[in-house]
């Protein structure tokens, strides 16, 4: 017995596993479900009938690399956005005093840049 063969069907043909919706439209006597009286169902009949999950119209590979090349071109343009933005022409406003932050309310949300005394560093 095959690998593939379930001991259950018995002699139950084994049909292949292809979706209803790649048979053409017209031509059947059940036009709904594309089949004719008699025409034996497949083991999983319920996945590929014509309420089964849709046939890609895309193989999933072409798929895949159209998106991947969408997501890259959307970075690509994120990122030359970035780099093209000029940098502030000014330097930030720096406050003595820990930013004034008592004389501002003391709010430690609001603390300022520290101002750096570079002559006092040498």
């Amino acid at each position: 017995m095959p690998e593939d063969d379930d001991p259950q069907l018995a002699d139950y043909p084994r049909l292949p596993f292809v979706s209803k919706q790649t048979r053409p439209a017209r031509g059947w006597e059940d036009q709904q479900f594309r089949r004719n009286y008699g025409e034996p169902l497949h083991e999983q009949e319920e996945v590929l009938s014509m309420w089964g999950p849709d046939v890609p119209v895309v193989p999933p590979q072409t798929a895949l690399r159209w998106f991947s090349i969408a997501v890259l071109g959307f970075v690509s343009f994120g990122v030359f956005c970035n780099y093209a933005h000029p940098q502030i022409p000014a330097v930030r406003r720096e406050y003595p005093f820990a930013g004034l932050v008592s004389e501002l309310g003391g709010y430690e949300e609001n603390k300022a840049r520290v101002e750096q005394d570079t002559e006092a560093d040498e």
